[in-house]
């Protein structure tokens, strides 16, 4: 062992040092890591186990900042356990559920009383000696049960805690900051603020209402026993997005990142302009090591799902002999914690609400085309010479359907591939299985549109029952056709000789004739606004059923914004969010009509992600070099 590292070891093995850290530290050493590198470790898996250490060190051997100073950050929670954290988390996924995620879904119920500081690797176990020190001096005085009011505003909902327990707990925090500088040389902030706990924030100003109705089932004064707990997370990432890898990813590139299932990727959104389509640059929370990856193979995650927990105090109130009993198991049921024996306000509440709507529109964004897989000269690859279709790859639909005009007008309205047409179908299968009641089908005149619409109704076995209308005001904006013209629609009596199901008697709100070319941003969003308010008007309300849209990626935010009450988005970010969307993309709103109002909730299937298949020469590699 080199001499600093041997003066860096007797400098953290001091008497401050449990006997159970030094020897997770001596471990790793006789593993043969570097002192700097074996605390590195123990802090970032909150020294727990020298198996989790080690791992952290294995699987970080290609981190390029392995051997870089660089600290964790530290904060101070009280974070509530029993029956009210039950109700809190039902609020949580109930909030997300009705209103969408706000910024409170980051991170779980807590109460903070310092906020994050900095922690050399070195001095971790001082801190955990500093949280004993002050929560066995606060233990006696520490109130039996905390006084909780809730608070409303536009932007944010949360119970503030009373005058006298506040007081209390500001006293704790300071302790906690005047202990840590002392012992551990941290320069730590205690929240001297009026305390509280965040229930949504930074929300639609519209959810208000609902978000209060929610928050009113909750009982603050439910038996509760509190937790004063550490936290850490990795200060490089403080201002990035988190996503979690929903499937493995072998890299193809050199400058491409493996990502195993459940990964978590840190990605600052500010350094994605110039990334290929469909593609992010980020850095594994894993392995630390950073490159390219596909975007759809991941899925936004919580700001606190990276972070580690490191020590806590339980504070032994009378409360602790109440949280749980035998007959009172908590259960863990995907991931969230499931009391079965749990007051039904909130669920009671949930039932009510759901008894009032009446009515939900899916918007959906149509499957893949074919130009999207083999670019705009595609028919040119499908026809002979004397201009008949032929089927050139097996991701090519069987045939065309037949039309009065020329053939060469699908090149401006290209139908499903295939793999969209399976897709479509498979949407349609998982509708039905989650038993969704489609009343009224709407599609935009495109063909790939009308296609998509007639494959979900085969898939819900709708497709006898219930026809498809074709409506031109659902048609995209028309400043990003390509032929700067309105392409020439198959007519609804082409259709219906096509076999596709379609509502002869439909008079569509706004006529073929009225698409403007090359219309402007604000003449596409009164379009939009207009039509799908003439298409919930134009729909009884009567049971549960849903109306479904099929249209394209800029109909999920032009039609559903002006729905729940929202502005249209920003021209200039407009594009950039449509090209997201993948095939098949949803959003779903439903309608509360007792408050004569819709809200956004999460659609009722999830969309399919897949990967992209290149061409193959079966020549290539295999017989020749």
């Amino acid at each position: 062992m080199a001499v600093a590292e041997t003066h860096l070891y007797a400098k953290v093995s001091n008497k401050h040092r449990s006997k159970s850290t030094s020897v997770l530290l001596e471990s790793l050493l006789a593993k043969g890591f570097t002192a700097h590198i074996a605390l590195k470790a123990l802090a970032a898996t909150g020294q727990k186990t020298i198996e989790d250490a080690a791992k952290w060190l294995h699987s970080h051997c290609n981190d390029p900042s392995l051997d870089d100073p660089i600290p964790q950050e530290y904060a101070l929670y009280l974070c509530p356990t029993g029956r009210l954290h039950n109700h809190l988390q039902e609020f949580w996924k109930e909030s997300k559920r009705q209103c969408g995620k706000n910024r409170a879904h980051e991170i779980f119920p807590h109460i903070t009383l310092c906020d994050f500081f900095t922690c050399e690797d070195q001095k971790v176990e001082l801190l955990y000696d500093t949280l004993k020190k002050v929560g066995d001096s606060f233990s006696q005085c520490f109130p039996p049960s905390i006084s909780l009011s809730l608070h409303s505003s536009t932007s944010y909902l949360g119970f503030f805690v009373g005058d006298s327990h506040a007081n209390i707990l500001k006293e704790f925090a300071l302790a906690f900051s005047s202990e840590a500088s002392s012992l551990a040389d941290c320069q730590v902030k205690p929240c001297l603020k009026q305390l509280h706990l965040t229930l949504a924030h930074k929300f639609y100003p519209h959810h208000q209402k609902t978000l209060e109705q929610l928050a009113k089932c909750i009982n603050p004064g439910e038996t509760c026993q509190w937790v004063a707990a550490l936290y850490s997370r990795d200060m490089r990432f403080v201002h990035y997005q988190t996503l979690r890898a929903l499937f493995q990813y072998k890299p193809q590139n050199i400058d491409e990142l493996m990502i195993n299932t459940g990964d978590f990727i840190y990605v600052d959104p500010t350094q994605q302009s110039d990334v290929s389509e469909g593609w992010v640059i980020g850095t594994s929370h894993r392995t630390g090591c950073r490159g390219f990856l596909p975007e759809n193979y991941t899925e936004r995650a919580n700001e606190s799902d990276t972070w580690v927990k490191h020590r806590e105090y339980v504070f032994a109130t009378a409360s602790r002999f109440s949280t749980q009993t035998e007959n009172e198991p908590n259960v863990k049921l995907n991931g969230e914690v499931h009391n079965p024996n749990m007051s039904r306000s909130v669920t009671n509440v949930l039932s009510l609400q759901n008894a009032t709507l009446r009515r939900g529109v899916l918007v959906m964004h149509h499957g893949e085309r074919v130009d999207q897989v083999f670019g705009k000269s595609w028919l040119q690859q499908c026809l002979t010479a004397d201009g008949k279709y032929y089927r050139a790859d097996l991701n090519f639909p069987c045939t065309l359907p037949k039309r009065k005009d020329s053939v060469k007008h699908f090149e401006y309205d290209p139908p499903l591939s295939c793999c969209g047409i399976f897709q479509s179908r498979l949407i349609g299968e998982a509708l039905l299985d989650q038993e969704v009641t489609v009343s009224y089908v709407y599609s935009s005149p495109a063909l790939r549109c009308i296609q998509t619409a007639q494959h979900v109704l085969q898939g819900l076995k709708l497709d006898q029952k219930v026809k498809i209308r074709v409506e031109p005001g659902l048609f995209e904006w028309t400043k990003w056709e390509a032929s700067r013209v309105i392409p020439n629609f198959m007519t609804v009596t082409e259709l219906v000789a096509a076999s596709y199901k379609i509502d002869t008697s439909y008079r569509g709100n706004f006529p073929l004739s009225s698409l403007v070319p090359s219309e402007s941003y604000e003449e596409y969003i009164s379009r939009s606004s207009a039509v799908i308010k003439q298409i919930v008007t134009a729909c009884p309300g009567k049971g549960k059923g849903v109306i479904l849209i099929v249209g394209h990626g800029s109909s999920l935010a032009s039609f559903t914004r002006p729905l729940i009450g929202l502005p249209a988005r920003d021209s200039s970010n407009f594009a950039e969010v449509v090209r997201k969307i993948p095939s098949l993309g949803m959003c779903f709103c439903e309608e509360l009509k007792e408050e004569n109002k819709w809200q956004m909730v999460n659609p009722p299937v999830k969309t399919l992600t897949h990967g992209a298949n290149a061409a193959f020469n079966w020549r290539n590699g295999i017989v020749e070099d």
